[in-house]
């Protein structure tokens, strides 16, 4: 985008200067408290670097967003200002922005965001940019990078939405010609601003060392964003005068002198000594008292509200007859829990491939919700993490994203933007924010579809502080569990749906002899409890699309065997509910545990280790089923006889009863 600069150099007014002196006073009292042993882990400075801080700041408005990456401390000062807040969060101390969580990496006040993470931070951004379009204010959303994050696919999968969505976010790429100590010439092909320009985005391209232009450039760019509700990305080229971090610093000594000796900076304190002089002691002074006052600060608390909720209930539970009032195939339910969602509650939005009409995606599970619910069921380009990552910026600016994972296998390609973003920004953020996102995606074989298409990797997902896990069965209603999670959803949710189960019908007619039941409150755990006076011989424990098979094997248990068997099946795999679980194996004595899964750490093998440090008397015997320890194969017959069915449930049944 061609520019004729319309502020002279000399005329940039005094506060602006005094903007970037703040920025650079800041920096270096850190590397100081940092040698004083006042910081914890690293920290890096933007010293050289100030002037696309302040450039970008000064063509925001109010209700805009910035989103910054791991040297965000110039960004968070130019746009808030806060210079008490950001240091004591440095500081690790309880007044810091994020009360001392987060650290020099992961700010979020004034509506600057920041994560250590490079490439994920831009998906997230393009969905609060998306967020601020659907507002429909005139808002924008700020997202910078380094030149480093170009080589991050992320960054590529959200320029791509971006474009084809007319979102309107800038992308600032801060080039200081380094990915940490590596020269960008060895990492780094073609041109730069091409890569947008790729994606049809309009591009400029500016620098530190003229500061006049940059203001011009940034404020263009921002008025384009803004005008048009259309992308836009700058080139912002600097030169980091000081290490990546602390002092890691192999550069060329003579590079970095005569970086400083054209740093614009230090050319206007030679240039104007006198007023320098006056804007560095009120600097000085402001700075000073910051760190007095953060070091007089307690240190981060422990407690958290975030941590508590994750703590494996084994409260005993209270029983209730379970009653499906309207029996219909899993697949029809979801979609009808779905619709129900869109009905009542305006801030959901569903993300996906191939989800709208008329394909109603892999599994038809969004059929038709596309054209009854228009511009709120997205269909998305082949990019998993761009679909979570748009997921975690809309739950971060106050809606609710169910984002569908076409195949669970999948999943792993989302996996830095569920771990890395939606687990953490609740916690690091120091619960100022919360994350209502859902990931939903069908796990499990026995469909013939091969080493890639056929995997349940839930049990690579449970575990993950601030999150939950949840598997639907046909025992429980979908459209209860969906409705108990939209009701309730304050923190990144994962809704394991088995393929099998898609077809099979929702019911509570359970086999002959046995009776159905289900815990009080949401996600419960489902019983199905023999009939028979007395404890039952053992306990099989699954979840999800393994129930089924376990039905079928109680049955042929009791008819060929005389073994009565006792069912647990939790709705809900993390934070788990082991009342149910206990209550049952204290009478049986024995746990099967079948999972459609690689049984090595996975659910099963968390489940016993529970039990051995809750009961450790309680288990006579245990075994599990899993998955085969290596792909599973694409012969159809050759998968169902290496997965876990009916057949392995009811050998390694008749095989435990008898111990």
């Amino acid at each position: 985008m061609p520019l004729t600069s319309r502020i002279a150099e000399a005329a940039i007014p005094e506060q602006l200067y005094g903007r970037a002196m703040l920025i650079r006073a800041v920096e270096q009292r850190l590397l100081e408290l940092f040698t004083e042993g006042k910081l914890f882990g690293t920290v890096h400075t933007c010293i050289g670097q100030e002037w696309t801080a302040v450039a970008v700041a000064e063509a925001l408005a109010p209700g805009d967003l910035v989103f910054s990456n791991h040297r965000c401390h110039g960004h968070f000062l130019a746009r808030t200002d806060d210079v008490e807040g950001l240091i004591a969060e440095i500081m690790g101390r309880a007044t810091g922005v994020c009360g001392g969580r987060g650290g020099s990496q992961h700010l979020c006040a004034g509506g600057v965001f920041s994560n250590g993470i490079q490439g994920s931070i831009v998906p997230v951004a393009a969905g609060l940019a998306y967020a601020q379009r659907l507002a429909g204010e005139g808002r924008i959303t700020v997202a910078f990078v380094g030149d480093g994050t170009l080589g991050e696919g992320a960054l590529y999968e959200a320029l791509n939405v971006a474009s084809n969505w007319r979102l309107p976010l800038l992308v600032v790429l801060e080039n200081n010609g380094y990915a940490q100590s590596t020269p960008s010439s060895q990492t780094l092909a073609g041109d730069i601003c091409a890569r947008a320009e790729a994606f049809g985005i309009e591009t400029a391209r500016t620098d530190v060392w003229r500061p006049g232009h940059a203001l011009d450039v940034c404020r263009a760019a921002a008025d384009y964003v803004r005008d048009q509700q259309a992308p836009f990305f700058v080139r912002f080229d600097a030169y980091r005068l000081m290490p990546h971090s602390k002092g890691d610093d192999e550069r060329d000594k003579g590079e970095i002198e005569d970086h400083w000796r054209r740093d614009d900076l230090a050319l206007f304190v030679r240039a104007h000594p006198d007023t320098a002089r006056a804007l560095g002691a009120q600097i000085k002074t402001r700075v000073d008292r910051a760190v007095a006052t953060a070091e007089a600060a307690p240190y981060a608390e422990a407690a958290n509200a975030t941590a508590t909720a994750q703590r494996v209930d084994t409260a005993p539970p209270r029983w209730q007859p379970t009653r499906i009032a309207e029996e219909d195939r899993v697949a029809r339910r979801i979609n009808r829990a779905l619709h129900e969602a869109l009905a009542t509650d305006e801030r959901v939005l569903l993300l996906g491939e191939d989800i709208e009409s008329p394909y109603g995606g892999a599994f038809k599970v969004t059929r038709d919700l596309s054209t009854l619910y228009p511009g709120r069921v997205r269909n998305m380009p082949i990019s998993e993490a761009a679909i979570v990552g748009l997921g975690n910026g809309l739950a971060l600016a106050g809606r609710v994203a169910v984002c569908e994972i076409m195949f669970g296998d999948f999943m792993t390609l989302a996996f830095d933007q569920i771990m890395n973003s939606a687990a953490k920004f609740q916690y690091m953020y120091n619960d100022q924010v919360r994350v209502p996102i859902v990931v939903r995606t069908p796990m499990g074989g026995k469909r013939g579809y091969g080493p890639t298409h056929s995997q349940s990797l839930e049990k690579h997902f449970l575990g993950i502080p601030g999150t939950q896990v949840l598997a639907v069965h046909h025992r429980y209603d979908p459209v209860l569990l969906y409705g108990e999670l939209f009701a309730s959803i304050d923190r990144p949710t994962i809704v394991i749906e088995n393929k099998l189960l898609y077809g099979t019908r929702t019911s509570d007619a359970v086999p002959q002899g046995f009776s159905l039941e289900h815990t009080l409150g949401s996600f419960p755990t489902t019983r199905i409890k023999p009939l028979a006076a007395g404890p039952a011989d053992l306990t099989i424990l699954c979840y999800g699309g393994m129930l089924p098979d376990v039905e079928a094997a109680i049955e042929a248990l009791f008819d060929a065997h005389d073994v009565i068997a006792e069912v647990v099946v939790p709705a809900r795999l993390y934070p788990l509910d082991l009342g149910p679980i206990l209550e049952s194996v204290a009478g049986s004595g024995r746990l099967l545990i079948a999972e459609e899964g690689v049984d090595f750490c996975a659910f099963g093998a968390e489940v016993v280790a529970q039990i051995a440090e809750r009961a450790p008397d309680a288990l006579r015997a245990v075994r599990r089923l899993g998955a085969p320890h290596h792909p599973i194969p694409g012969a159809g017959p050759l998968e169902k006889s290496l997965l876990p069915g009916t057949r392995h449930v009811l050998e390694a049944a008749v095989a435990l009863a008898s111990t």
